[in-house]
C-alpha cells in the first residue's frame, strides 16, 4: 500500500512563498526521496496574487516604479557563501535572466516576470508526485489541535484545506492605523482634509492631492521616491537633461522626516581586490555570548558597540588595503591596536592614524546629519540640501570612496549575525535601509531637478506636524520660525509590521485567539532555527512555521545580492528542512 498524500499549505505565493519552494525542490531528494514518500506531497499555495510576484511585484503597476537595486545585485538562487545544511542550486541573476545591462535599475515589472519563472522552475524541480496547487484566496483562519491536523480556511470556501503543516509567507501587510494616525485621520475628515496613511505607494488614492497645491510629505525613504515618481512622470511631466519639465499637475510636495534627508544613493562602481574577511568582531561566537548572558541583552549597549566596531572594521580594511597614501602607520599596526582598544582608543587610533576627516567613519554623524545645523531661511536650506544630496551622488559614485561599499558588505554581514538575536527594535532596520537600501543614483537626480523646479521643497529635520486651525502644518528646527501649511498630509511610509495591528485576516485571528506570541516590538515570535511559531510559554508549534518581516527574525528582503551569505535563503532552506522531516517522518513512522 502506497503512503497516504501529506499536505503542506504555504500562505503566500511571493517571494518568498516561492524561495521556500525552491528550497523543498532542493532538498526534497535528501529528506523526501525514500520509501515511496515522494509519491504523496500536495502543496497548497494560497495568495489573491500571482504565484512568485505576489503583491509587491504584481505587474498591475506603474511601469515607472523601479527597484532600488542594480539588476545584477538581485538573486532569487543560492551559492556557496549561503551557510546551510541543503544544497546550492546556482541560477541567474535578474540582469543575466533579463538580458539587460547589469548596472540597470529594473522596472518592478521585470522584476515580477523573473520571479514568476523563477516559481515555474522552482515548481518543475520538485520530484515526481510533489504537485503544487494555486489558490487565488485569502487565508481567513487556521484551526486544529496543536499534535494533530490543521485545517486552513479561505475566503469564499465552505470547507478548509486540511494542512499537517502550515507556513506563513505573508510578506508585507497592512495594518490599522496607530493612535496618531488615527487623530490625523478624524482632523481630516472633520475640516475636508486629505490624509494618507502609511500604505504601499503603488496601492495609494493619489487623485486627490490637487495640482499646485501644497501636500506634506512625512518620510524621505523609499515610499517617498515612489510618491514623488508616481506625481511627476506618473502626471505627465518629464525630464530634458537635469531639467524637469513640468505638466501642470503635479502638487508640491513639502517633504521632512527624522533625518531630513533623503536614504543615501545606492553605490555607482563595482566592487574589485579582496573583500574584507567578515564577521571580524561581530560572528557567531559573539552572537552565542550575547544570547548566553543573564536577564537577556540590551541593544545599545550590548550589541551596537559590536556592530561600530565590525563596520569599522570593513571600513578602515579597505582603506588601508586599497588607499595607503591617505593613512599613516601600517595596516598591521593598525589593526592590532584597533582589535584590542576599546570605543575610545580606537577613536585616537583613527584620529591619528587616518588624517583626513572625510576618511573616518563617524557612523553618529551619518545617522543624524542636520543634527545642530540651521538654516537662517527656507530658501537657504533648498539650496543647502541640495548641496548635500549632490555631495552625496558624487561620493557614493566615485571608487576613491571604496571604503564605502566595504561598510555596506558589513552591513549585510552585521545583518546575517542579528537574525540570531530576534527583535532589536526598529532603529536598526531603519539605520540599515539608510544606509543600505537607498534610491538609485537617477532617482536622487530626479530630485534634484524638481527641487530645482519648486515641485519638491525640503522641511527639515524631526518634522514636526500639526492639525490646529482647519489645516495642517509642518515646522522643523532646522529652518527656525518656518511654517508650511497645507490642507493635505502623506504619510510616505510602510506600515508598521505589527501583529496586534494587521488588518490581514489569518495573523489578527492567530492574534486574538492567542495562538501567537508578539515580540516587544510587536513582531510575531518564532523560533530561529526553523521558523515554528513560539507560544507564550516559549514552545514552538510542531506544524506551524512563519517567515517574513512581521516576524522577529525578518531579514532584509526576500531575495538578496548575490554572493553574500543570503540570510533569507538560509532561513528558507532550515524552514524547508524542517518540513520535509517532519513529512517524511508522518509518512514514514519507522524513520524517525
Amino acid at each position: 500500500m502506497s503512503a497516504p498524500r501529506r499536505t503542506l499549505v504555504i500562505v503566500g505565493a511571493g517571494p518568498r512563498g516561492t524561495g521556500l519552494i525552491e528550497r523543498i525542490a532542493a532538498n526534497a531528494a535528501e529528506l523526501y526521496g525514500g520509501s515511496g514518500t515522494a509519491d504523496g506531497l500536495d502543496i497548497h499555495l494560497v495568495d489573491p496574487h500571482p504565484p512568485g510576484a505576489g503583491r509587491i511585484w504584481r505587474a498591475a503597476q506603474s511601469p515607472l516604479l523601479w527597484m532600488n537595486s542594480h539588476a545584477e545585485d538581485v538573486t532569487m538562487f543560492t551559492d556557496e557563501t549561503v551557510v546551510m545544511d541543503g544544497p546550492v542550486r546556482p541560477g541567474p541573476t535578474l540582469h543575466e535572466w533579463a538580458a539587460i545591462d547589469g548596472s540597470a535599475f529594473a522596472d518592478r515589472q521585470l522584476q515580477g516576470s523573473y520571479l514568476r519563472w523563477v516559481h515555474e522552475q522552482s515548481v518543475a524541480a520538485l520530484p515526481p508526485g510533489i504537485t503544487v496547487h494555486h489558490h487565488p484566496q485569502r487565508a481567513l483562519r487556521i484551526s486544529g489541535p496543536r499534535e494533530g491536523r490543521q485545517q486552513v480556511w479561505l475566503e469564499g470556501s465552505p470547507n478548509p484545506l486540511p494542512a499537517d503543516l502550515v507556513v506563513l509567507a505573508l510578506g508585507h501587510l497592512d495594518a490599522e492605523l496607530d493612535e496618531d494616525q488615527r487623530d490625523l485621520a478624524a482632523y481630516a475628515r472633520a475640516h475636508d482634509l486629505v490624509h494618507l496613511p502609511p500604505d504601499f505607494t503603488a496601492d495609494s488614492d493619489l487623485s486627490s492631492l490637487v495640482p499646485g497645491e501644497p501636500v506634506l510629505v512625512r518620510g524621505f525613504g523609499l515610499a517617498f521616491v515612489d510618491l514623488m515618481v508616481l506625481l511627476t512622470e506618473g502626471r505627465g511631466g518629464r525630464y530634458d537633461g537635469d531639467t524637469y519639465v513640468p505638466s501642470g499637475q503635479e502638487p508640491v510636495l513639502y517633504v521632512g522626516s527624522r533625518r531630513g534627508v533623503p536614504y543615501h544613493s545606492k553605490i555607482g562602481y563595482e566592487w574589485s581586490g579582496e573583500r574584507p574577511p567578515l564577521p571580524r568582531f561581530f560572528g557567531p561566537a559573539e552572537v552565542d555570548a550575547i544570547l548566553a548572558q543573564p536577564g537577556g541583552f540590551d541593544f545599545r549597549r550590548d550589541v551596537w558597540p559590536l556592530i561600530e566596531k565590525e563596520l569599522g572594521f570593513a571600513h578602515y580594511h579597505r582603506l588601508f588595503g586599497v588607499h595607503p597614501e591617505r593613512t599613516s602607520i601600517a595596516w598591521t599596526d593598525f589593526e592590532e591596536k584597533y582589535a584590542a582598544g576599546e570605543a575610545a582608543e580606537r577613536e585616537a587610533l583613527v584620529a591619528s592614524a587616518v588624517p583626513d576627516p572625510a576618511d573616518r567613519l563617524d557612523l553618529a554623524a551619518l545617522d543624524h546629519p542636520l543634527d545642530g545645523v540651521r538654516y537662517a531661511s527656507h530658501e537657504e536650506f533648498q539650496e543647502g540640501l541640495r548641496a548635500y544630496v549632490e555631495g552625496d551622488l558624487s561620493r557614493r559614485h566615485d571608487p576613491s570612496n571604496s571604503p564605502d561599499l566595504s561598510v555596506f558588505l558589513g552591513l549585510l554581514s552585521v545583518y546575517g549575525q542579528l537574525i540570531r538575536l530576534g527583535d532589536v527594535g526598529p532603529w536598526w532596520h531603519g539605520f540599515f535601509s539608510y544606509l543600505a537600501s537607498g534610491p538609485p543614483g537617477p532617482r536622487l537626480r530626479q530630485l534634484l531637478a524638481l527641487s530645482r523646479a519648486g515641485i519638491v521643497r525640503f522641511v527639515g529635520a524631526d518634522m514636526a506636524v500639526a492639525a490646529e486651525d482647519g489645516v495642517f502644518r509642518a515646522s522643523s528646527a532646522t529652518v527656525p520660525g518656518v511654517t508650511v501649511e497645507a490642507r493635505a498630509l502623506v504619510e510616505a511610509r510602510l506600515p508598521e509590521p505589527t501583529v496586534g495591528r494587521s488588518v490581514d485576516p489569518l495573523l489578527r485571528q492567530l492574534h486574538d485567539d492567542g495562538a501567537v506570541v508578539e515580540s516587544p516590538e510587536g513582531l510575531l515570535r518564532v523560533d530561529r532555527t526553523d521558523g515554528r511559531i513560539l507560544n507564550r510559554d516559549g514552545q514552538p508549534h510542531p506544524r506551524r512555521f512563519a517567515l517574513g518581516p512581521y516576524t522577529d527574525v525578518r531579514t532584509p528582503g526576500a531575495f538578496t545580492r548575490p554572493r553574500t551569505g543570503g540570510p533569507a535563503f538560509r532561513q528558507n532552506d532550515a524552514t524547508a528542512r524542517a518540513v520535509l522531516a517532519f513529512l517524511r517522518d508522518l509518512a514514514c513512522p519507522a524513520t524517525a
